[in-house]
C-alpha cells in the first residue's frame, strides 16, 4: 500500500514540486552538510522522503515541514518507526509560516532543556541551545523568500544546503565577480558554496531548468554585530544601489539621500565614480554603510 501511493502521487505544479531521483545528489547534499549524529535537521518540502532517508540514517532528529496533505499521509506511513521514536518529526505547514523561534517540539523529545523557556533570559538562552542545520530540495518558486527568512531569523540555522536552480546558485556565489542583491544578502550572513551541478534530467517531473546543489556555511550575524551597523540601514542602502541597474552607483545613492555627500564617501574610500552596484563586494558595502552611520 505504502509504495503504491508513492507511485502514483502527482507532483503538485502549485507547490513547486519536482521530486529527485539521483543518488549521487542526494548523498552529495547529506555529505556538503556533514550531517552527523548530533545534529537537528530541518527539512523543507520532504517531498516523498528521498532525502529523509538518508538524513534520518545520519541526523539525531529530522524535522521535515511539508505543506502537501498527500505527501504527509505517505511520510506518515513510509517513516511510523521514526516518527514513534521521535527521530522524524512531521509538520504540515507552509515553510513561510513556519517559526523558527517556535521549537518547542524540541523540548518534547528531549532536545533541549526545558530550562531554557524559563527567565528573563527566555529568548538568549533558547538561542544559546538550539544549532540546527537546514538540508533540503525546496520548491524553486520560494527560493529567495527562503533564504531571506531563514538567514536573517533570530535563531539562524549553522548552516544550510539547498538544492536551486543552477543559475540561481550562480548568482549567489558570483564567481564572475558581479554581484547582485542575491548574493549580497547570501553573503552578508554566511559563505555560499556551489558543490555540484544537477541535470534537470534526475527530476520527476523533469523541470525546464538544470539544478545544483548549494552550500551556505558559518551562518551567524557577525558582521553587523562586528562592524556595529544596522542591518536596516545596510540594507536600505544596498537595495538603493541596485535600484536601477541601468545607473552607475553614485547617481542611486544620491537620489536615495541627497543629503549624504556621496562623492566625498566615494573619494574617501577610493570608489570610482562610474562604478556599478554589482562590482562592489560585501566588504565593499560595509564601508560606505560605515561612513555614514
Amino acid at each position: 500500500m505504502k509504495n503504491e501511493k508513492i507511485k502514483f502521487h502527482k507532483a503538485k505544479k502549485s507547490f513547486g514540486q519536482n521530486f529527485l531521483k539521483s543518488n549521487l545528489a542526494l548523498n552529495k547534499i547529506v555529505e556538503a552538510g556533514k550531517v552527523n549524529d548530533e545534529d537537528i535537521v530541518l527539512e523543507i518540502g520532504p517531498g516523498k522522503g528521498a532525502l529523509t532517508s538518508r538524513l534520518l540514517e545520519k541526523a539525531r532528529v529530522v524535522i521535515a515541514v511539508e505543506k502537501d496533505r498527500d505527501l504527509i499521509e505517505i511520510l506518515e506511513e513510509k517513516f511510523q518507526k521514526e516518527i514513534k521514536a521521535g527521530k522524524f518529526i512531521l509538520i504540515n505547514q507552509d515553510i513561510l509560516e513556519f517559526n523558527a523561534g517556535d521549537f518547542n517540539f524540541l523540548y518534547t523529545n528531549g532536545l533541549v532543556e526545558p530550562q531554557a523557556t524559563r527567565g528573563p533570559e527566555k529568548k538568549d538562552k533558547l538561542k544559546s541551545q538550539i544549532n540546527y542545520k537546514i538540508i533540503a530540495n525546496i520548491p524553486y518558486n520560494i527560493t529567495g523568500a527562503i533564504l531571506k527568512k531563514f538567514l536573517t531569523d533570530e535563531i539562524q540555522p549553522s548552516l544550510m544546503v539547498l538544492m536551486v536552480q543552477n543559475e540561481v546558485a550562480k548568482r549567489i556565489v558570483a564567481n564572475d565577480k558581479k554581484e547582485s542583491i542575491l548574493s549580497i544578502s547570501v553573503k552578508a550572513y554566511g559563505k555560499p558554496k556551489n558543490i555540484m551541478k544537477v541535470s534537470k534530467r534526475y527530476f520527476s517531473p523533469e523541470p525546464k531548468v538544470d539544478s545544483a546543489i548549494i552550500l551556505i556555511d558559518e551562518i551567524n550575524k557577525d558582521l553587523f554585530n562586528k562592524e556595529n551597523i544596522k542591518e536596516e540601514l545596510f540594507w536600505n542602502i544596498v537595495h538603493a544601489g541596485f535600484s536601477h541597474k541601468r545607473k552607475v552607483l553614485l547617481s542611486n545613492l544620491k537620489g536615495f539621500n541627497k543629503n549624504t555627500n556621496w562623492q566625498e564617501i566615494f573619494n574617501k574610500l577610493s570608489i570610482e565614480e562610474k562604478v556599478r552596484a554589482e562590482d562592489l563586494n560585501i566588504i565593499d558595502w560595509i564601508k560606505i554603510v560605515k561612513s555614514i552611520s
